[in-house]
């Protein structure tokens, strides 16, 4: 099985886990990946002359979908999300620039670290938000002792 694929279905039981136990932050981010990965397999079968052309624009969308995400939520895992789309860009930047054929080994290399690094922020993500909840949970069911009235009046010494 390429790698490539691997990191795909990684890449989708990763969101699937997000949709299942994330928050709203992740649950979001989830749907933008899978999106993200659905147009990127179309791309790939549909037209596979403009694949790097495609991709570029699915990274590009997905990031400012994530960019809002992270701005709407502010979750700390999305830092991390940024920080490897930032990667993302400086390698189709320079495979642009360069003029340079997508598809061989660096390119590969990148783009699956990138994709898996994502990927790897939202499981965490998913992981702690969903410990979070379970948390406050149990801190809600817990029974409270009975505080004092601040308005009682003190006991003689």
């Amino acid at each position: 099985m390429p790698i490539g694929t691997l990191i795909d279905v990684f890449s989708v039981l990763g969101a699937l886990f997000a949709l299942w136990k994330g928050g709203r932050a992740e649950r979001a981010a989830a749907i933008a990946v899978l999106i993200n990965i659905a147009i990127g397999q179309l791309g790939r079968l549909l037209g596979p002359s403009a694949d790097g052309m495609v991709r570029l624009v699915n990274d590009g969308l997905t990031a400012l979908i994530l960019l809002g995400i992270t701005v709407r939520y502010g979750a700390m895992w999305m830092g991390g999300v940024m920080l490897f789309y930032a990667a993302q860009f400086a390698m189709h930047s320079y495979y642009l620039v360069t003029m340079r054929k997508t598809g061989d080994y660096l390119n590969a290399l990148i783009n699956n670290i990138n994709f898996s690094g994502i990927i790897w922020c939202l499981v965490i993500g998913t992981i702690v938000a969903w410990r979070h909840r379970v948390v406050m949970a149990r801190a809600a069911a817990k029974p409270t002792a009975p505080t004092a009235r601040m308005d009682a009046p003190v006991p003689p010494v």
